[in-house]
Order: structure tokens, then C-alpha cells, then sequence
């Protein structure tokens, strides 16, 4: 009896050794090379946008590595993102326009909006930074400015005065030091 019940857990398990690979593990099929000799996990660029391929894309991942020494290679993890901000629709217009605005700088004469990240080692977390910094600008662009109050505004105007008077006083007080220590030349 003992040896009919470890014949047939033997078989079992000898069982899944006799599949080939991809049957025993579904999900190694989704990590399988493909064209190239590199790894290529499900998480790359390539298989979560897979219709942005070629030098149209928004994104770009230098691929150059510097060499700092003969023993050092460093490696270009830096991560640069950048699309035409006129004609980007999925922004509302209000909202590209106050962007243009306020991040002139990080737009060239073509009107590309360039966002660059290289905070991290890894290119995709670089990547995702420079995301988030568009996720950030679009959300801070997209807050409208509130009116004050009127009490607000009064409290605003008796602190501008205050600071306006303390600093007078200080002048005042500072004029007098200066002109108590200057020698009359008669």
C-alpha cells in the first residue's frame, strides 16, 4: 500500500518534469527574447506602449554609455521626455497655455516641451519621474487662482503696512546711530 501511494506520488511529480518548459510555466512565455540578444522584461517600453516604436516616440532613452576610466563604465541611466505642447490634445487649451507660460525655458524653438530625469541608477524609474513631473505640471496648471476674501485681503494690506512701518523704524533708528558717530569739520 505504502509503495502503490509513493509509485503514484513519484509519478505525479516526475509528471510535470516531463512538460516542456512553457507549459510548465505559463508566465515564462511573457519573458521570452524575442528579436536580440537583451532581456526584455514585460514591464519594457516596447510591450506597455507598443504603438509608439520608432524615433516618433515621446520618450527617449539615451542609449550612449560613457567610459570614466578603463575600469569604471558608466552607464546613461538618464531618462528625457518630450512632446509638441500646441498640438498635444490631451491637454484642455487653457491648461497648455498657462504651461507654455509658466516652463518657457523647457520648451525649444520647435515648441517641444523636453523634461529630463537622471535622479536614479535605472532608466525606467527615470523614466517614470520625468511622467510624474508631467502629471505635476498638468495638475498644477489646472488649479485655478481663488480670490481672497475680503477679510483675507484686509488682514493681507494691515500686515503690508506693519512691515512697512517696522522697516522705517528701523531705517530711522539706524539713521540716527550713523549720524550720532559722524565728526563736524568746522
Amino acid at each position: 500500500m505504502a509503495a502503490a501511494a509513493s509509485l503514484r506520488w513519484g509519478l505525479k511529480r516526475a509528471g510535470a518534469w516531463l512538460l516542456p518548459w512553457s507549459a510548465r510555466c505559463p508566465r515564462r512565455a511573457l519573458h521570452k527574447q524575442t528579436d536580440g540578444p537583451e532581456f526584455q522584461s514585460i514591464y519594457s517600453l516596447d510591450k506597455l506602449y507598443p504603438e509608439s516604436r520608432g524615433s516618433d516616440t515621446a520618450w527617449r532613452l539615451p542609449d550612449d554609455a560613457k567610459q570614466a576610466n578603463n575600469d569604471i563604465p558608466l552607464v546613461n541611466s538618464k531618462a528625457e521626455v518630450r512632446f509638441h505642447l500646441a498640438t498635444a490634445e490631451w491637454i484642455a487649451e487653457p491648461v497648455r497655455q498657462k504651461i507654455a507660460i509658466t516652463h518657457r525655458n523647457k520648451i525649444n524653438k520647435s515648441g517641444e516641451l523636453i523634461l529630463t530625469s537622471e535622479c536614479s541608477r535605472y532608466q525606467f524609474r527615470n523614466l517614470a519621474d520625468c511622467l510624474q513631473k508631467i502629471r505635476d505640471m498638468i495638475a498644477k496648471a489646472s488649479q485655478t487662482a481663488t480670490e481672497p476674501s475680503k477679510e483675507d485681503a484686509l488682514l493681507h494690506r494691515l500686515r503690508i503696512e506693519n512691515m512697512n512701518r517696522e522697516r522705517l523704524r528701523k531705517k530711522r533708528i539706524n539713521s540716527a546711530i550713523k549720524t550720532g558717530r559722524r565728526v563736524d569739520m568746522d
